[in-house]
Protein backbone atom coordinates (compact mmCIF):
# COMPACT_ATOMS: atom_id res chain seq x y z
CA UNK A 1 0.00 0.00 0.00
CA UNK A 2 1.39 3.38 -1.05
CA UNK A 3 0.74 6.62 0.83
CA UNK A 4 -0.18 9.77 -1.05
CA UNK A 5 -0.07 13.29 0.34
CA UNK A 6 -2.83 15.41 -1.15
CA UNK A 7 -2.15 19.16 -1.01
CA UNK A 8 -5.46 20.70 -2.05
CA UNK A 9 -7.51 23.59 -0.64
CA UNK A 10 -10.81 22.72 -2.35
CA UNK A 11 -12.75 20.42 -0.04
CA UNK A 12 -14.71 18.74 -2.85
CA UNK A 13 -11.53 17.94 -4.79
CA UNK A 14 -9.85 16.68 -1.61
CA UNK A 15 -12.74 14.31 -0.88
CA UNK A 16 -12.84 13.07 -4.48
CA UNK A 17 -9.10 12.41 -4.69
CA UNK A 18 -8.91 10.75 -1.27
CA UNK A 19 -11.89 8.49 -1.93
CA UNK A 20 -10.47 7.51 -5.29
CA UNK A 21 -7.04 6.70 -3.88
CA UNK A 22 -8.54 4.78 -0.96
CA UNK A 23 -10.69 2.76 -3.37
CA UNK A 24 -7.53 1.67 -5.18
CA UNK A 25 -5.74 0.69 -1.98
CA UNK A 26 -3.71 3.83 -1.24
CA UNK A 27 -3.49 5.51 2.14
CA UNK A 28 -3.94 9.30 2.10
CA UNK A 29 -2.65 12.26 4.06
CA UNK A 30 -4.31 15.66 3.68
CA UNK A 31 -3.00 19.23 3.69
CA UNK A 32 -5.12 22.28 2.86
CA UNK A 33 -2.21 24.72 2.44
CA UNK A 34 1.15 24.70 0.73
CA UNK A 35 3.13 25.28 3.90
CA UNK A 36 1.34 22.48 5.77
CA UNK A 37 1.83 20.20 2.76
CA UNK A 38 5.56 20.87 2.66
CA UNK A 39 5.88 20.22 6.41
CA UNK A 40 3.99 16.93 6.03
CA UNK A 41 6.14 15.90 3.04
CA UNK A 42 9.26 16.27 5.18
CA UNK A 43 7.77 14.69 8.31
CA UNK A 44 5.68 11.87 6.80
CA UNK A 45 7.70 11.06 3.65
CA UNK A 46 4.77 9.93 1.49
CA UNK A 47 5.29 7.70 -1.56
CA UNK A 48 3.82 10.39 -3.83
CA UNK A 49 2.29 13.86 -3.67
CA UNK A 50 -0.72 15.26 -5.49
CA UNK A 51 -0.21 19.02 -5.53
CA UNK A 52 -2.76 21.70 -6.39
CA UNK A 53 -1.09 24.68 -8.02
CA UNK A 54 -3.50 27.35 -6.72
CA UNK A 55 -3.24 27.31 -2.93
CA UNK A 56 -4.27 29.98 -0.40
CA UNK A 57 -0.88 30.65 1.21
CA UNK A 58 1.91 29.89 -1.27
CA UNK A 59 1.37 28.60 -4.78
CA UNK A 60 2.08 25.04 -5.78
CA UNK A 61 5.16 25.99 -7.80
CA UNK A 62 6.74 27.38 -4.63
CA UNK A 63 5.78 24.22 -2.71
CA UNK A 64 7.33 22.13 -5.48
CA UNK A 65 10.51 24.21 -5.34
CA UNK A 66 10.77 23.70 -1.57
CA UNK A 67 10.21 19.95 -1.97
CA UNK A 68 12.86 19.62 -4.68
CA UNK A 69 15.41 21.61 -2.62
CA UNK A 70 14.90 19.50 0.52
CA UNK A 71 17.18 16.47 0.99
CA UNK A 72 14.49 14.47 2.81
CA UNK A 73 11.72 14.73 0.23
CA UNK A 74 13.36 15.86 -3.02
CA UNK A 75 12.85 12.50 -4.76
CA UNK A 76 9.16 12.03 -3.94
CA UNK A 77 7.11 11.92 -7.16
CA UNK A 78 4.83 14.96 -7.48
CA UNK A 79 1.75 15.16 -9.67
CA UNK A 80 0.38 18.65 -10.28
CA UNK A 81 -3.38 19.14 -10.30
CA UNK A 82 -4.51 22.40 -11.82
CA UNK A 83 -7.22 24.20 -13.69
CA UNK A 84 -4.51 26.02 -15.65
CA UNK A 85 -5.01 24.52 -19.08
CA UNK A 86 -3.11 27.04 -21.15
CA UNK A 87 -0.79 25.97 -23.89
CA UNK A 88 2.63 25.25 -22.45
CA UNK A 89 1.51 24.89 -18.81
CA UNK A 90 2.09 21.14 -18.81
CA UNK A 91 5.66 21.61 -20.02
CA UNK A 92 6.31 24.39 -17.47
CA UNK A 93 5.21 22.18 -14.60
CA UNK A 94 7.27 19.22 -15.77
CA UNK A 95 10.28 21.52 -16.25
CA UNK A 96 9.73 22.88 -12.69
CA UNK A 97 10.04 19.34 -11.31
CA UNK A 98 6.61 17.70 -11.48
CA UNK A 99 6.50 14.06 -12.51
CA UNK A 100 2.97 14.34 -13.89
CA UNK A 101 0.10 16.70 -14.55
CA UNK A 102 -3.68 16.34 -14.15
CA UNK A 103 -6.16 18.96 -15.34
CA UNK A 104 -9.26 19.99 -13.41
CA UNK A 105 -12.06 19.08 -13.49
CA UNK A 106 -10.68 15.81 -12.23
CA UNK A 107 -11.33 12.68 -14.26
CA UNK A 108 -10.99 9.74 -11.82
CA UNK A 109 -9.63 7.34 -14.44
CA UNK A 110 -6.88 9.78 -15.43
CA UNK A 111 -5.85 10.33 -11.79
CA UNK A 112 -5.34 6.64 -11.09
CA UNK A 113 -3.67 6.04 -14.45
CA UNK A 114 -1.26 8.94 -13.91
CA UNK A 115 -0.38 7.81 -10.37
CA UNK A 116 0.20 4.23 -11.48
CA UNK A 117 2.49 5.33 -14.33
CA UNK A 118 4.55 7.51 -12.00
CA UNK A 119 4.80 4.89 -9.26
CA UNK A 120 5.89 2.30 -11.83
CA UNK A 121 8.76 4.63 -12.84
CA UNK A 122 9.81 5.35 -9.24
Amino acid sequence: MKTGLIIEDNEDNMVLICRLLNKYGHKTLEAETGNKGFEMAVKDRPDFIILDIQLPDIDGIEVLKKIRENEICKNIPVIAVTSYAMSGDHEKLIKAGCNGYIEKPINPEIVIDQINKILDKA
